[in-house]
């Protein structure tokens, strides 16, 4: 089972599931924890190979990885703690992931919060999934991490984001990373599919106006999913649950009160 920790409230019966994206941990929510705890039930966790979240060790004969089954390590934890319904929070990837969730479990899911949402990959990104399939074996895995890193958040005011997730990705091995890169394989139909799709669940979309890859496609989305909401905070790149937290938390805050 991943890694995880759980912050209970006394009176609260909310509960909001944090995910982060690949290369990251539970810990790029040290800016939410506070303020969220003090209102609901709160649970973090690592995905599968990072943070404290070691690899099963059936991964190490199965290196496939897909989105299903990373999926269900989160509804595994959940299960586990009883948790019925959850708010869900996510970063990056990690947005993906809850998605995807809310595709195959919609009953679980009481409302996203999706930031730095990635929901389709342009021309330059697709370019640079490429550039990363063919050199993800030959070439040390922190160089191709800091180079993605600088190209999704390439501004002076992105640096506090881009030094968390590349000190975080440190900690994963070569091969980790390698399985996790693989997933970029299946990408492009399943965003397909969540972009066609309007799932009805309660979406607010948290983008940085700098998030130059991924915003432009949340805002046509926005305009043909019924129950999506789109927040662009200013002079903010792709994390910005790092870069902005008190605006962050305050809208996200405010929206689960209001879908709860």
């Amino acid at each position: 089972m991943l890694n995880y920790s759980t912050y209970v409230h006394p009176k609260s019966s909310e509960w909001v599931t944090f995910v982060h994206g690949a290369g990251g941990s539970s810990s790029i929510w040290y800016k939410q924890i506070r303020d969220f705890k003090s209102q609901f039930n709160v649970l973090i966790l690592d995905l599968r190979g990072h943070g404290n979240s070691k690899p099963k060790l059936k991964d190490t004969f199965n290196s496939k990885y897909t989105f299903d089954s990373i999926t269900h390590d989160i509804l595994e934890v959940i299960d586990y703690l009883k948790i019925e319904t959850s708010h869900f929070v996510g970063i990056s990837l990690g947005t993906i992931l809850i998605r995807n969730l809310a595709e195959k479990h919609p009953n679980r899911v009481k409302s996203m919060i999706l930031g730095g949402a990635i929901m389709k990959l342009n021309t330059r990104s697709q370019i640079l999934m490429k550039l990363g399939v063919v050199f993800k074996s030959v070439v040390p895995y922190m160089y191709l991490y800091k180079f993605f890193a600088f190209i999704i958040m390439p501004k002076k005011n992105h640096k506090s984001s881009r030094l968390l997730f590349v000190n975080e990705a440190k900690k994963l091995y070569q091969k980790e990373f390698i399985r996790w890169f693989k997933l970029t394989s299946e990408i492009n139909p399943l965003l397909r599919f969540f972009r066609a799709k309007d799932i009805k669940i309660p979406t607010l979309y948290v983008m940085g106006a700098e998030d130059h890859l991924f915003l432009p496609s949340i805002k046509t989305i926005v305009k043909s999913h019924t129950t999506a909401i789109l927040y662009v905070v200013e002079k903010c790149g792709h994390v910005v649950n790092v870069e902005q937290p008190k605006l962050f938390n305050t809208t996200t805050i405010q929206f689960i009160n209001i879908k709860r």
